[in-house]
């Protein structure tokens, strides 16, 4: 076996913690830890391994019977077992960590000298499956899985490059939750990868389950709602964003993986965007921009208008208006907040109960309750249209992290146009605008390219103009190496024959 696939490992006497008769006197506390002696033709060995943990068919079909062949030093058993990451050591905290990793323990001796360990983790995970969040009509079908190793295999399918750099770290006093820092070396800036691991090497938690875990503790805003950090379980979106200078984390244990540093209008672009012609992605972009802004607005003007500003409604629609609400014994605003609470709590019992009840939820409940409410006279049936096409433009988001932010966002701005108005929407959109010019992704403004203006990057912010233009990366990440491709070659757009 070459040097490259064997680690040998040392540690010098009195570093431990704890010995090895200690260690496996804890280990063997759990029903699942297999510790027995067997023999050679020569000599005995001590056996050690969690059999839950361990691939039974490595076990036996590579391990076990070299390990009753002709042998009579560890290095001479290495040599036999076809298995890469053999480690010897005497080490007990590699001893304690590698046997909890499903590593197979072989020793001449049952304490007190060097041991080898083998590796054979069993890994139990779902196969590539499509994607379910971020479900796209045109481009790859592939989303990423809950095996860290599957979805860093999906990256370097798509990247086959040397440069392409992972990482890895654990992360959890319990739960040692292998994290993965990628990013491509010579582009992405080093200050943000240099962010991004001191971040992780500083959280201090027991247990780290998904990716939303690293997103809380390494944003720079802890307190604000906005997701500072892209959450995608796309591959093929990783991948191009990590050609951009970006860098992604990846977590054991998560579909999902977070990139930065991002901008705000990064989480309002599809990444079908790009698989579309840039007339139609820059369209698809723009109705996206005014459906959210649609969906955040339109009920507090409603509220405002019908509550101080009766004089800016038009008088034929203002009939409509008074007719709708002739019998209703609620104000604007208890009006609003009753809908608006009653669409998210449908969102809520649809997400949370089964697939196909919830879909039914949603739709009949949405029927009838709407329809009893406004027979009622609880609500009229124009805030009941308005309402619903507000829920239909928050839909519209194409990262869910976001989408639960503009759901939260229209609450604030009900309140203060309840309170001052038209005025009152000014001045809650001006606390949102002061908010967003704060916020910051991992250090970098998260208004960019708006402001600071960049005018630069435009070509793919509020609409997404032709690949041949985009020669250069976008300035927010401060590539090392911001050219992409030569631009003028690519606007030499000619035939072969011309």
């Amino acid at each position: 076996m070459c040097g490259d696939d064997m680690h040998k490992m040392y540690k010098e006497n009195g570093e431990s913690k704890d010995s090895v008769p200690e260690i496996f006197a804890v280990l063997r506390k759990s029903s699942d830890f297999m510790q027995y002696e067997s023999r050679t033709k020569d000599h005995p060995i001590w056996i050690a391994y969690f059999r839950t943990l361990v691939d039974m068919k490595i076990l036996h079909q590579s391990i076990l019977p070299q390990v009753q062949g002709d042998w009579k030093t560890l290095d001479e058993l290495i040599g036999l077992v076809p298995i890469e990451n053999i480690i010897i050591t005497i080490d007990t905290d590699v001893i304690k960590e590698k046997l909890l990793d499903g590593y197979v323990l072989i020793n001449l001796a049952e304490y007190g000298s060097n041991v080898a360990l083998f590796r054979a983790t069993l890994n139990k995970a779902r196969e590539v499956s499509l994607p379910e969040v971020e479900f796209s009509v045109v481009g790859p079908k592939e989303a990423f899985v809950e095996s860290i190793e599957s979805n860093i295999n999906l990256i370097r399918k798509r990247i086959p490059i040397d440069k392409l750099r992972v990482k890895e770290m654990k992360i959890g006093d319990l739960s040692q939750s292998k994290v993965a820092v990628l990013y491509v070396d010579g582009v992405a800036n080093e200050e943000n990868v240099h962010t991004i691991w001191e971040r992780m090497k500083d959280i201090h938690f027991d247990q780290i389950c998904d990716s939303s875990y690293i997103t809380q503790m390494i944003s720079d805003n802890h307190n604000s709602p906005f997701p500072q950090l892209l959450d995608t379980e796309r591959p093929d979106r990783v991948a191009a964003i990590l050609a951009e200078g970006k860098v992604a984390i990846m977590v054991d244990g998560s579909p999902h993986v977070l990139i930065g540093p991002t901008t705000l209008v990064e989480f309002f672009s599809a990444f079908e965007d790009y698989s579309l012609n840039w007339i139609l992605a820059s369209f698809f972009r723009l109705v996206r921009l005014f459906a959210v802004a649609f969906s955040i607005l339109i009920t507090p003007i409603y509220v405002a208008a019908l509550t101080y500003h009766y004089e800016l409604i038009p008088k034929d629609l203002l009939n409509t208006l008074v007719s709708s609400r002739r019998e209703i014994p609620l104000p604007p605003i208890l009006e609003a907040l009753f809908l608006e609470l009653t669409i998210e709590l449908l969102r809520e019992a649809g997400a949370r109960l089964p697939t196909k009840v919830g879909q039914t939820i949603g739709i009949v409940g949405g029927i009838v309750i709407g329809t009893a409410s406004v027979e009622a006279g609880l609500t009229s049936n124009v805030l009941l249209i308005i309402v619903a096409l507000a829920a239909l433009g928050s839909f519209t988001t194409p990262v869910y992290v976001m989408g639960n932010t503009i759901r939260l966002l229209r609450f604030p701005f009900l309140i203060f146009a309840q309170m001052y108005g038209l005025l009152g929407i000014v001045f809650c959109f001006c606390f949102l605008i002061a908010h967003l010019l704060k916020l910051t992704s991992l250090g970098r403004p998260f208004l960019e390219p708006i402001f600071p203006p960049r005018v630069a990057d435009m070509k793919d912010a509020l609409i997404r103009l032709p690949f041949s233009v985009m020669s250069k990366r976008p300035y927010e990440v401060r590539a090392k190496e911001p050219k992409r491709f030569s631009g003028k070659k690519a606007k030499q757009n000619k035939d072969i024959d011309e």
